[in-house]
């Protein structure tokens, strides 16, 4: 297939931009198939760091400091620990899942 320049016009900020033959190439090659939305300029904006584009939370991991349901040694999970769910420290959960593969 033979690509040819398009002229696409910027979601944010109405300009006109050129989408090149070698970027639909490449966007082809990557199996892309929707076209750019954005100029480079507003794309870069949205991925620069300290852009709105993401909550400030969204990279931050909630770890929580528990009790082991099985040996009571006090441990700490990567999740939100919720009522009435077991929670286990490494080793008791790495026993129990052993036993569970046997």
């Amino acid at each position: 297939m033979e690509y040819k320049d398009k002229a696409l016009k910027c979601v944010d900020c109405g300009t006109e931009f050129v989408f090149t033959a070698g970027e639909q190439l490449f966007y082809a090659g990557k199996g892309f198939r929707n076209e750019p939305k954005r100029c480079k300029n507003c794309k870069s904006k949205r991925t620069s760091p300290g852009a709105d584009a993401a909550p400030a939370h969204a990279n931050s991991r909630v770890v929580t400091t528990t009790v082991c349901s099985q040996c009571g040694k006090e441990t700490t999970v990567p999740f939100k620990v919720t009522q009435g769910r077991p929670v286990y420290c490494r080793e008791c959960f790495q026993q129990r899942r052993a036993v569970g593969a046997g």
